[in-house]
């Protein structure tokens, strides 16, 4: 199967923590190390001679300097400049407890509910700086121009999808979601030109929104992706590619942090759908509103 290239992928328009944060799963194992000491506290990283960093992270200053070079930096020195940089405009947690967005043991409940509360605002806000508007446009101009528009994901990414789904088809897109992996495959292998597929994975590794969206986009379909990570699996077979900024807390991996920031993601682009043809938004929105109004206790006896 011939591999497209990339058409449209972010690169760092959010910050240089949640490019690298991005990053992370493409990068060697002794990389990661690194990363995550960079991510977890940048203005100590800052500090840090090119020594101290490879002796904290457990490598070697080799090492380092290719990690700088895997996340888009000239060498250390330039590295060490934009952390300050970015530990100067980091938002500091209400709670000085909450530190990394983790939860300690022994974390009492109002410790825990201020935690969660940061993580998905910070979620919802470095989504919205690294999102790029321009493929957000080319995403929004093929929802709109689409005969058919099916929306893959599983497990948690796969609850993100159906309420995509849902919200298109309420604005009278043919929108069709399919948590069945077979009907998935199914419907990828009857799409083609004029349809879109978007896939939806926090890892951008499942295998099953992998495989759909590289049937769908073997017939002839436009795909897109929406992932956490810019370099992963599912983005060789993207024409647009789309990304979350989430990084999860203690007992909170991908199901959770992960889905708000999807969620920020698929109402900005149903709110610009929608926008393209408000008479025709607003009209649909009425009559599905009306269609279910009597199924909510009481409506029926305060209508006149």
């Amino acid at each position: 199967m011939a591999i497209r290239p990339n058409l449209s992928v972010n690169h760092e328009p959010g910050g240089l923590i949640v490019h690298i944060g991005g990053l992370l799963p493409s990068l060697s194992p002794a990389e990661q190390r690194v990363a995550r000491l960079v991510v977890a506290d940048p203005a100590d990283a800052a500090r840090r001679t090119i020594t101290d960093l490879a002796t904290a992270a457990g490598t070697s200053e080799a090492t380092v300097i290719r990690f700088c070079r895997s996340v888009g930096m000239d060498g250390y020195p330039q590295l060490r400049i934009r952390l300050a940089a970015e530990a100067a405009r980091r938002v500091v947690p209400p709670d000085a407890r909450v530190v990394g967005g983790d939860i300690p043991a022994g974390a009492d409940l109002a410790q825990i509910i201020a935690t969660i509360a940061f993580s998905d605002a910070r979620a919802v806000e470095e989504t919205a700086q690294q999102l790029d508007p321009a493929v957000c446009g080319k995403v929004v101009d093929a929802i709109v121009g689409a005969g058919r528009i099916d929306v893959y994901g599983a497990g948690a990414s796969g609850l993100v999808a159906a309420d995509f789904q849902q919200k298109l088809h309420r604005i009278g897109r043919t929108a069709f979601c399919f948590p069945d992996v077979h009907a998935a495959l199914a419907s990828a292998a009857l799409s083609g030109r004029g349809d879109l597929a978007i896939g939806i994975s926090h890892t951008g590794a499942t295998a099953e929104v992998v495989e759909v969206l590289a049937q769908a986009r073997a017939r002839g379909a436009t795909t897109a992706v929406l992932t956490n990570f810019p370099r992963s699996p599912v983005t060789a077979f993207a024409d647009h590619v789309l990304t979350t900024a989430a990084r999860e807390t203690t007992y909170r991996s991908g199901p959770t942090v992960s889905r708000v920031a999807q969620l920020t993601v698929v109402d900005c682009l149903f709110v610009a759908v929608a926008a393209r043809n408000r008479p025709r938004a607003r009209k649909a929105l009425e009559a599905t509103a009306e269609a279910i109004r009597s199924r909510r206790t009481g409506s029926a006896r305060r209508r006149p």
